[in-house]
């Protein structure tokens, strides 16, 4: 059997209507996990750095990062991260095409 690369599994799952709407509604919280990763790694930061400046423990920080949290984190908590990794938080609304 031919190994698929995730790009062309990706590819293909998107064709189905119902996989593409879970797909595009998760897109928000896959971009804020890609920003905060991004930010800290940016400012050269573990996620234990950014714990202790935040006075926390790590698995928050792991938490926080993943897609996988029960809860989205309130602006406070993003307010917070963002100073620890060194950036201020922006938030922007988009008009929907």
């Amino acid at each position: 059997m031919a190994s698929t690369s995730f790009k062309a599994f990706k590819q293909k799952a998107l064709k189905d209507k119902a996989v593409k709407k879970e797909y595009d509604t998760l897109a928000s919280e896959f971009m804020l996990a890609r920003e905060l990763i991004k930010a800290r790694s940016e400012a050269r930061m573990t996620q234990e750095d950014v714990a202790e400046v935040m006075h926390t423990s790590k698995s928050n920080i792991s938490r926080l990062e993943s897609l996988h949290a029960p809860n989205w984190p309130n602006i406070n908590t993003l307010m917070k991260y963002a100073a620890a990794v060194g950036c201020e938080l922006q938030i922007k609304l988009t008009p929907i095409r």
